[in-house]
């Protein structure tokens, strides 16, 4: 007799152990246990030349963000400046740039036309998107200038 009351309640245990495991087995595939994106793989598009008297350029990374070139200005100096031109085949489609609040206070990109950016003191990394207005096909080079004093280089 013991043997049918081993068997009557090993049953419902069996059951709660697999019960156990099957949502055990479904938590590793939650989507806060996801790894983050892998960094995008540095890039070569443009040409990127220390202006006079910056030698802050090799910090600034080039990725594609669609169809956009992103230029990562986030681990450039809270001064310094560079010369931008573009490969044979000409400008991309959009550029933009990723910016660190904190890390500098003004962003001025000159090509045809000038466009001022101003970066707040506190805040997540920001994006900021460059006017089409500002360069064209026939232009030879953007130069870049950034600082951590929002009037400076005006």
């Amino acid at each position: 007799m013991t043997k049918h009351r081993f068997r009557d309640r090993a049953l419902p245990e069996i059951a709660l152990a697999a019960l156990l495991c099957s949502l055990t087995g479904c938590a590793l595939h939650w989507p806060w246990h996801h790894k983050p994106p892998p960094k995008p793989a540095p890039l070569h598009v443009l040409t990127i030349a220390p202006a006079a008297g910056s030698d802050t350029v090799s910090s600034i990374a080039q990725s594609w963000d669609r169809n956009t070139l992103q230029l990562d200005l986030t681990a450039a100096g809270a001064q310094g400046a560079a010369i931008l031109t573009p490969p044979a085949k000409g400008w991309p489609m959009r550029l933009e740039f990723r910016v660190q609040p904190g890390g500098l206070a003004m962003l001025q990109v000159r090509g045809v036309q000038e466009q001022t950016f101003v970066v707040p003191a506190q805040g997540a990394p920001l994006l900021l998107k460059l006017s089409p207005s500002v360069y064209d096909a026939a232009t030879e080079r953007i130069t870049l200038q950034w600082s951590a004093a929002e009037d400076s280089g005006r």
